[in-house]
């Protein structure tokens, strides 16, 4: 970490190095020494140490300055630090002005020139004034700071993204002093949040999820233009498949359109996989998978979106919707599902702020103490309600159906049952949302009676079924009525291979209609819509893979 900085301003050079001089010689080993030549040249730099997260302990500024004085520097300074300590070099004839200073701008202390000998008339000064700094510094940042608003749907995606994406980041408020001083140090005003700052001080103002992936280090671009297996898609199928082919010597390259993790990397806890009897969190599980791939030299590409798959001749061309390609002499499909959005009026305008599709873990601790409307009856539902009783003052579970037990596991129907924040209101469905900034009522209906009421609500998470977004596969692969994957056995059920199929033999269990390209996971037609099942189709995938590739 660096050393917090003193800071000395002053527009004659001689006087300048004067200052430095003396500083670094007493102060040199544990502070870093920084001079500027005029007010706004020391507020550049400050705007910079601000944004890289540093800290400043002294500034000491000259009085007669032309452009801005001293005085005027240090009011200017107190925006971006204002825990620094401020002192105020004059003449004689300007200690009148350095004593009305004291009230106008806080002064700690001034000083006359010359200061020589510095040990009787400088050190033992600066020395106080470090002494009660370090025992109040503001704290250094080494991670990533979001400036953004509370309901901002711009702010959310990139803490949401930042969050999946396992990248540590740390939230302030544009309205907050902190938030202020970061906005005003990137020379940026509140309306153009959200306002993203590296520990190394860079600043992107609305960065899209490629330019915040490029920011925070993770690859974007390809290393190479043709691939063994390229895996598209990285929840727990795409995660299996490029471990199982990167460590039996595969050249794989996995393609993310948003997060690795999927889904499941979005679960609270995971209780029902095999080998973490205390359960374990999807970004647990993600993390782990992600640093095993890697382990094994399989690269990972983020906030790439495939839209296109077509034969060329022995390879299988993918393209990016850039209009980039890559190749390989093999694919693993393993693109998951997606939340079905909820149809009903209001909710399309306030999703992301207060409507959110998936369980958006980063809000929870905004949730304290008010009600959490969650609608859906499947597993991630029920993950999402014990998640949220933690922080929420009740959970509302919204179910269509007479009870949990058609689409969720027993063993979270007992948690629910145990959690006494959490109330199951079946037969209810959302039929209408409302809210000015932000979401504000619900309008629920009885799905027996038909009966509506308004419900007060600030936060709704929406599970409702999942579809498999498969349409970038029209006319290339066959598809069932709902858009999943058919594999193996089910394309050879009426007695024929389907149509287009060049290969003598039948195709593979987990192999699509086009040779060569294998689906796995929750986008494949008839799959057990679990972890564990999609892990195995992964690593059953890279086997079927390697039969592929011995029989070209």
């Amino acid at each position: 970490m660096a050393h917090p900085v003193i800071l000395s301003i002053d527009d004659d050079p001689a006087v300048s190095r004067a200052v430095a001089r003396d500083f670094r010689r007493r102060y040199g080993d544990r502070y870093r020494v920084v001079r500027a030549g005029s007010g706004p040249e020391a507020l550049d730099t400050l705007r910079e140490i601000k944004l890289r997260g540093e800290q400043v302990a002294v500034l000491v500024a000259d009085y007669r300055m032309p452009e801005m004085n001293g005085i005027e520097f240090l009011e200017a300074a107190m925006d971006l630090f204002p825990a620094a300590r401020r002192v105020l070099l004059t003449a004689y004839a300007d200690t009148g002005a350095a004593i009305d200073a004291i009230n106008l701008v806080d002064l700690d202390h001034y000083l006359l020139k010359p200061w020589h000998p510095p040990e009787e008339k400088l050190y033992p000064v600066v020395d106080a004034l470090l002494e009660a700094w370090t025992a109040s510094p503001e704290a250094a940042t080494t991670e990533i700071r979001v400036v953004g608003h509370r309901w901002s749907a711009p702010s959310f995606a990139v803490r949401d993204f930042l969050a999946r994406n396992l990248v540590p980041y740390r939230w302030l408020l544009a309205d907050e002093p902190e938030g202020g001083r970061l906005l005003a140090a990137a020379g940026v005003s509140a309306a153009d949040v959200p306002l993203v700052v590296t520990a190394d001080g860079k600043a992107l103002v609305a960065p899209s999820e490629t330019e915040l992936a490029g920011l925070v280090g993770l690859n974007v671009v390809p290393a190479s233009d043709f691939y063994d297996l390229v895996v598209v898609g990285g929840g727990p199928a795409g995660l299996g498949a490029a471990v199982y082919g990167a460590s039996e010597g595969l050249r794989t390259v996995l393609v993310e359109r948003r997060a690795t993790g999927g889904q499941a990397g979005q679960s609270s806890r995971i209780e029902n996989y095999l080998g973490f009897p205390d359960g374990v969190s999807g970004a647990q599980l993600t993390d782990r998978a992600r640093r095993q791939a890697l382990k094994f030299g399989a690269e990972l590409l983020s906030t790439r979106e495939v839209v296109g798959l077509a034969e060329a001749g022995s390879a299988r061309l993918l393209r990016f919707d850039d209009g980039s390609t890559i190749a390989a002499h093999a694919v693993v499909l393993a693109t998951g599902v997606s939340y079905r959005m909820l149809d009903a009026p209001g909710l399309a305008e306030l999703t992301g702020r207060g409507v959110f599709y998936g369980s958006a873990a980063t809000e929870a601790p905004s949730c304290v103490d008010q009600d959490v409307y969650i609608v859906g009856g499947a597993n991630s539902a029920g993950q999402a309600a014990v998640y949220f009783s933690r922080y929420a003052a009740r959970v509302h579970v919204l179910i269509r159906g007479a009870d949990l037990t058609a689409s969720m596991s027993s063993y979270l129907i007992d948690q629910l049952d145990r959690i006494d924040r959490i109330t199951v209101h079946p037969h209810t469905e959302v039929v209408a949302g409302a809210g000015e900034e932000h979401l504000q009522r619900l309008t629920l209906r009885d799905t027996r009676t038909g009966e509506r009421r308004d419900v007060d609500a600030s936060w709704l998470f929406v599970f409702i079924g999942a579809e498999p977004r498969t349409e970038w596969l029209e006319g290339v692969v066959v598809r069932d009525e709902r858009g999943y994957v058919v594999t193996g056995p089910d394309l050879v059920a009426g007695g024929s291979r389907p149509p287009g199929w060049s290969l003598p033999r039948d195709p593979y269990h987990l192999e699509s209609s086009l040779p060569g390209v294998f689906a796995a996971g929750d986008v494949r037609a008839a799959s057990v819509k679990r972890v564990a099942s999609a892990v195995g189709e992964g690593a059953m995938a890279v086997s079927l893979v390697h039969r592929y590739l011995e029989a070209q």
